[in-house]
């Protein structure tokens, strides 16, 4: 980790560039063993006044004594460009600092000023849900340049493997104080895949000609998506808890384990979106807050015995929704102690009741596939062959109909 810099100023002569025993005079910045050279053009110095040990003309003749105070007043606003991107917090290296002193036009497009751009255009195509965790990556970002580089914004040219690389390790090594885990492997590459996003969107606006991911490889490890089991439905179903947040967190959990809603659909859900289908059936008629995806779930019976609980809570009715509002954070807090209340040993959070609809009650109870697809609005039957896996029981009683079939 780099916390502090090591910053270096000398002058020198190049004399392979010698013109009639004169050679142009350089002034050398080092910053951490990265070098450049900045031409001091107007200067041409006789070579046999050059000490190069001491990097200054030696002698006491008044024109030597007005070179030397010139080097001096070169040192001293180097010093000053360097002071300065420390004090506005900004990328320092050899090139920024040439920049500065020459004068030369500041770069505008920083990591900063992208990330800015991102999430002022992405407003029309993210929801918030979606677009609050670019601000979580961005926070990590801001982090992770002040530790490694003693700035808090970086130029999109200064992007590239190494910086990418040493971001995922940085976030794999980050102990946060927010929350008691460190980021698993898939956490990770999810800040990882944000930043490769905008870094596209940077390709895309010619902010930037080379891709910094161009041969970076993400990691994503495949997850084995739980999902509750009859028994630990029943139980969580059966539970008499005597708290009221709770009845109601286990109440809009098994809601959603019976219509495969996520949590900010049930959030969001109010009485118009109940609705009568042709058949007499209650339905629910719906878009997916995450993709705009139009919804359409048959309510079971269990279901509809939640919303008949519901229908004249005070706290709801003053939202206008079929539940009362509580955070995402509160419900998997309360869900946690539900289960440790039903002696469920699984990591239950809320999202568990999409995968429990997927699995436990419709794709092992014999509903197809394409069905289950649709009623959780994903586009791709791929995608629901991940949130459903078929469990022993059905693949047990599918095994016994053909068994059957052959004895015939």
């Amino acid at each position: 980790m780099k916390t502090s810099q090591s910053f270096r100023i000398y002058f020198t002569i190049k004399s392979d560039k010698e013109k009639d025993g004169k050679a142009p005079l350089y002034v050398v910045v080092t910053i951490n063993k990265e070098k450049c050279f900045i031409a001091l053009k107007q200067k041409m110095v006789d070579i046999s006044i050059w000490d190069f040990g001491k990097g200054a003309a030696k002698g006491t003749k008044n024109e030597i004594k007005e070179l030397n105070a010139y080097l001096e007043e070169v040192r001293l606003k180097l010093g000053n460009c360097y002071k300065e991107l420390q004090l506005k917090g900004k990328l320092i290296n050899t090139r920024s600092i040439k920049s500065l002193f020459l004068g030369e036009k500041e770069e505008a497009f920083t990591l900063s000023s992208l990330i800015s751009y991102h999430n002022e255009t992405a407003t029309t195509d993210l929801k918030w849900s979606t677009l609050k965790h670019y601000y979580v990556t961005q926070r990590y970002l801001k982090k992770f340049l002040e530790q490694h580089y003693n700035a808090t914004d970086i130029y999109l040219r200064e992007l590239n493997y190494k910086f990418v690389k040493d971001f995922e390790v940085y976030l794999r090594n980050h102990k946060p104080k927010d929350h008691q885990k460190p980021l698993n492997n898939n956490g990770v590459m999810k800040h990882i895949i944000r930043l490769k996003k905008m870094t596209n969107l940077a390709l895309n606006l010619h902010w930037i000609d080379a891709d910094p991911f161009a041969t970076y490889k993400l990691k994503i490890q495949k997850v084995n998506r739980e999902q509750l089991s009859d028994l630990e439905l029943k139980a969580i179903e059966e539970k008499i808890f005597g708290v009221e947040r709770l009845e109601m967190v286990r109440d809009m959990f098994v809601f959603c384990c019976y219509t495969g809603l996520s949590y900010v659909d049930v959030s969001n859900l109010e009485a118009e979106h109940i609705v009568t289908g042709a058949d007499g059936d209650k339905w629910i008629r719906t878009c997916r807050e995450k993709t705009l995806i139009p919804v359409i779930v048959p309510l079971l019976p269990k279901a509809l015995a939640i919303l008949d609980k519901y229908k004249d809570n005070e706290r709801a009715l003053y939202d206008g929704r079929v539940f009362p509002k509580i955070s995402n954070q509160k419900v998997n807090s309360y869900l946690k102690e539900i289960a440790d209340r039903c002696d469920v040993t699984k990591n239950v959070t809320f999202h568990i009741a999409r995968h429990t609809f997927a699995t436990t009650i419709t794709l092992s109870n014999g509903v197809p596939i394409e069905t289950v697809s649709k009623i959780l609005g994903h586009t791709k039957i791929t995608t629901t062959q991940i949130y459903a896996k078929v469990v022993e029981r059905k693949l047990k009683e599918d095994i016994n109909a053909l068994k059957q079939r052959l004895t015939k």
